[in-house]
């Protein structure tokens, strides 16, 4: 039986925007009646596409910023301009941009919370095969992009070496180990 908590909301105030997210304070009420804050981050939901073809992953990598690093990953992003398009439309969109590749087939599977304990974004994961290539399209964001094929068996010791890092590739590559689409 899944215990659910009572949370209630007191008040609500918005502490920073920018174009990517809302940050938040929420003060609120436990079940027990002990009152605390939660910060919460708002924002959209991404695509996370994981290109494979032959035996082979094609992964991205670019310095991150905030952990002040190079890192393999899968192709990610969302559309903050078109916030209506869908997550097809933008899977497809973010594949193409950042790798120059399409796919014939794309095979949605699933969605997964990126972390839940403090923000609303998830990803909705994809994977595209029958690939093609052609240019990227980067944004001045993405300049310092590269793309790398990798095997799964290099897949999984970059992961061991420390060189791909990115929990929403580690979900990703879990999701598609669990629903058996190879391997």
């Amino acid at each position: 039986m899944a215990l659910t908590m009572s949370i209630k909301t007191l008040s609500s105030r918005e502490v920073y925007r920018n174009r990517w997210m809302t940050v938040r304070e929420d003060a609120i009420e436990r079940q027990d009646g002990s009152h605390g804050i939660y910060g919460v981050v708002s924002k959209p939901d991404f695509a996370l596409i994981i290109p494979y073809e032959g035996g082979a992953f094609h992964l991205v990598e670019q310095y991150r910023y905030p952990v002040q690093g190079r890192y393999l990953e899968f192709p990610q992003g969302m559309w903050e301009e078109h916030k209506d398009a869908s997550p097809e439309t933008v899977a497809a969109g973010e594949l193409q941009e950042e790798t120059g590749l399409v796919a014939r087939r794309m095979t949605y599977l699933g969605h997964v919370f990126n972390a839940p304990g403090y923000s609303t974004q998830g990803m909705h994961v994809f994977l595209a095969e029958e690939l093609s290539a052609g240019p990227q399209q980067l944004s001045p964001e993405e300049s310092d992009l590269v793309c790398t094929r990798v095997t799964v068996e290099q897949f999984e010791q970059f992961v061991l070496e420390g060189r791909i890092k990115d929990a929403s590739t580690l979900a990703a590559y879990s999701l598609l180990r669990m629903k058996k689409r190879l391997l």
